[in-house]
């Protein structure tokens, strides 16, 4: 147990899931084994690729939302672990980059998790479904919807609450960013986009402090945070498509949120799916996408410097 408390603390200072449990104590073994993946060097998807010159491979890895670690069992919460998280730990899969937490979580109605604590971390979340409700021990307090982003760095310290007072069921994506420094004085802020905002084009949502010119948040458009990333959501109709250009010496953390995606012509993603893309050392590639039949395709893009 004490290794256990070692490790949760390391994740910017959050306890394990028992803190967080809104009724009742969470089991203590883990419902389902974890798959670790190994890396796939797909030269048809590389020569598909605009930019991308002979001979040179693209390392890609393809997550299907089988090979998530499920949470261990609980009445009101289920999530699914991108990354090594509370009781799931495998030193295989820490981070990918500058991102160290990537969870998808459903939250039952009049549940969530209370009060707890975080630092030198740069957390926000991607509301799918239903409403969350949070409170924060600078004063801060609101409830946000669908496309809308919640955020917070939590610096030297800050403790918080996300809810789902509502009747239907919560669904959010949670990311957290290792920040490019410690010890930043906490902050809070919020951005409720419209679905026009993202509808069949690449929605910028967040950037890094150097990319804005500003150390001061103005609390509309992209959102700032200490680190440099850049996180793109689009919502697309079936058969759309959406090209994203990642720069040489960058690497990108691609999710299927709801629908289906191809990638390239080449890969196919379902709901929950996600994919790791490493670009090339000396020239940028274009990643395309098609959103898939039936509802399209919400997907979101996470993209930082190469490691």
């Amino acid at each position: 147990m004490g290794a256990f408390l070692s490790r949760a603390r390391a994740l910017g200072g959050a306890l394990p899931d028992k803190r967080f449990c809104h009724r009742g104590v969470l089991g203590e073994k883990p419902f389902c084994k974890s798959t670790i993946l190994q890396p796939l060097r797909m030269g048809s998807l590389v020569a598909a690729m605009g930019g991308a010159s002979k001979g040179l491979q693209l390392p890609l890895r393809h997550i299907p939302s089988s090979s998530l670690h499920v949470s261990t069992p609980t009445w009101w919460l289920e999530s699914r672990f991108h990354f090594s998280f509370a009781e799931y730990y495998n030193p295989s899969n820490q981070e990918f980059g500058v991102l160290r937490v990537l969870n998808d979580d459903l939250v039952k109605p009049n549940s969530g998790f209370t009060t707890h604590p975080h630092r030198d971390m740069e957390i926000f979340t991607y509301i799918l479904d239903g409403l969350l409700t949070h409170k924060d021990s600078m004063g801060s307090s609101e409830t946000l919807g669908r496309g809308a982003v919640q955020y917070m760095s939590a610096g030297t310290g800050v403790r918080h609450s996300e809810m789902n007072h509502g009747d239907e069921m919560l669904r959010f994506l949670q990311i957290w960013i290792r920040p490019n420094r410690k010890g930043i004085p906490p902050n809070y802020g919020s951005r409720s986009f419209r679905k026009d905002d993202r509808h069949n084009k690449l929605h910028h949502v967040v950037t890094s402090y150097g990319r804005v010119g500003s150390q001061k948040d103005t609390g509309s458009g992209v959102i700032p945070i200490h680190q440099d990333a850049n996180i793109f959501v689009s919502e697309c109709d079936p058969g759309v498509q959406i090209q994203f250009p990642l720069e040489a010496q960058r690497q990108a953390y691609m999710v299927c949120m709801e629908g289906s995606l191809k990638v390239n012509d080449q890969l196919k993603m379902e709901a929950r799916d996600a994919i790791e893309v490493r670009g090339h050392d000396h020239e940028k590639f274009n990643l395309e996408v098609k959103a898939g039949e039936g509802p399209g395709a919400h997907f979101m893009v996470i993209e930082m410097p190469k490691e």
